[in-house]
C-alpha cells in the first residue's frame, strides 16, 4: 500500500486542530473557591509555635483576597518592627507578640475568638 493509499484511507495524523490539543490537565490541582468574610464576621486565633528554637505567632485564618492579606501583614510588620510571611490563609509573625497583635488588628475591625 502506498502512501497515497494510506492518505486516501485516513490512515496517519490528523493535521487539523489546535497544536495544544494534547496538553494535560493536572488532574490534582483543584479549584477553591476562596470564600470572602467581611472584618467583623471573623473569628481569628492565635496559636503559638517554636521554630528552631524562635517563636512564632501564627494568626488565622483569614478569609479576605490575596491583596488584603497582604496590606495586613505589612501593617502589622511595620507597626511591630519584625518579620513575618504569609502560609496558606494564614500570617505568621516573628515572636511572641500575641498582645501587641490583638490590639492593632482589634483597633483595624476585626474580631477574635474568646
Amino acid at each position: 500500500m502506498g502512501i497515497a493509499e494510506k492518505l486516501a484511507l485516513g490512515l496517519g495524523a490528523k493535521l487539523d486542530g489546535n497544536v495544544f490539543d494534547t496538553q494535560k490537565e493536572d488532574k490534582n490541582k483543584k479549584e477553591e473557591k476562596q470564600i470572602i468574610l467581611a472584618k467583623d464576621k471573623h473569628r481569628l486565633v492565635f496559636s503559638f509555635e517554636k521554630r528552631n528554637g524562635k517563636p512564632v505567632t501564627v494568626i488565622g485564618k483569614f478569609q479576605v483576597e490575596d491583596e488584603k492579606r497582604k496590606e495586613i501583614l505589612k501593617l502589622l510588620k511595620t507597626k511591630l518592627a519584625c518579620g513575618g510571611s504569609i502560609k496558606d490563609e494564614s500570617i505568621e509573625i516573628q515572636g511572641d507578640l500575641k498582645d501587641k497583635i490583638r490590639i492593632i488588628l482589634v483597633d483595624n475591625g476585626w474580631k477574635f475568638k474568646n
